[in-house]
């Protein structure tokens, strides 16, 4: 088996407040093979962004790394520090696209500016150097090269976005990991942003992609393999197809109802919302942590905490009704 591009390792992570210890990230694996676009998905809550803060090394307080290890293109990022993070990993290994693109961008600033802020963390280029790395970029994505002179007001939603995504892969980094990049675009939009990123990768621009989102349709399009993550845990993972036509964990299967997809069967059932509510993970209640929401609870889920069991070479479930079984 080829070294995966990302490995992460037991990785925990809690922050540390006042009311005591939010454990975001409690004991998660994940794997990102080279050449792959990998979905990471849950509700709102679930710990997704803190996960993403954890892969990047960007650990900073409140956040603490309780525990865990990530190896990404061969390179041990826990053990360094900061500063050599940000020389070494970030925008050169791994580029990040955030969920808010006018967040993201500096309104005081035109977007040359911040290109190069960015390009000179990590090589002394010259501006007009840096110009024709832009412009190369930019006409191999089909965007306007006079977008970059602009202030971010100035540009559509759409177009921000695929701006950052750009910026973001200037120095060809190996991962891009998105973050909810299409929940605030219209549906037009989000097909231009989706078909913009597999083509990257296409072009050998990226290697692979973690794209995090909470909305599975939009998987579907795209991603390889998927990982759940509830409460601060994966709770299932495998390939993008057996996921979605063949849930195993209960919360995997709720979250596949609470969306309309083209096949009859979604059509003649309708909608089917998820009852409760994510569970605080300051106080996360003992044994399974979907047990008050789970139309299958058994005694020993409000007693035990079920571990993520590999079931085949490329499936895994946390869930007493599928320990002992196995998937070809």
């Amino acid at each position: 088996m080829p070294e995966p591009l990302l490995l992460g390792l037991d990785l925990r992570a809690s922050y540390r407040l006042r009311l005591g210890e939010v454990k975001a990230v409690d004991g998660v694996d994940i794997e990102i093979p080279r050449d792959s676009i990998v979905g990471l998905a849950g509700e709102s809550g679930c710990g997704k962004s803190t996960l993403i803060n954890v892969l990047l090394a960007n650990i900073r307080p409140p956040l603490v790394l309780k525990s865990g290890r990530i190896l990404l293109d061969g390179l041990e990022i826990l053990g360094i520090s900061r500063e050599e993070v940000r020389k070494k990993v970030w925008g050169v290994k791994v580029s990040i696209v955030p969920q808010s693109a006018l967040n993201a961008l500096n309104p005081t600033k035109r977007i040359i500016e911040l290109v190069k802020d960015a390009i000179r963390q990590h090589t002394p280029a010259s501006d007009q150097e840096i110009i024709s790395l832009c412009k190369r970029r930019f006409e191999e994505l089909n965007l306007p090269f006079d977008s970059v002179y602009k202030y971010p007001h100035e540009l559509s939603g759409g177009m921000r976005q695929r701006v950052i995504i750009a910026i973001s892969t200037l120095l060809n980094p190996r991962l891009l990991v998105v973050d909810e990049p299409t929940s605030a675009l219209d549906v037009s939009t989000q097909k231009q942003v989706l078909k913009m990123m597999v083509d990257m990768k296409k072009e050998g621009i990226i290697d692979s992609i973690l794209f995090v989102t909470h909305e599975l349709p939009v998987l579907r399009q795209v991603a390889s393999h998927i990982y759940i993550m509830y409460a601060g845990k994966i709770v299932e993972y495998g390939p993008a197809d057996s996921v979605f036509f063949r849930p195993l964990h209960p919360y995997t299967k709720a979250l596949m109802y609470s969306v309309m997809t083209p096949e009859p069967e979604s059509r003649a059932r309708g909608l089917v919302t998820i009852p409760g509510e994510p569970p605080s993970l300051l106080m996360p209640p003992q044994g399974c942590r979907f047990h008050p929401r789970c139309p299958y609870v058994m005694d020993v889920c409000k007693k035990s905490e079920p571990r993520l069991v590999p079931l085949s070479d490329e499936r895994g479930v946390a869930c007493f009704l599928h320990h002992g079984e196995s998937v070809n």
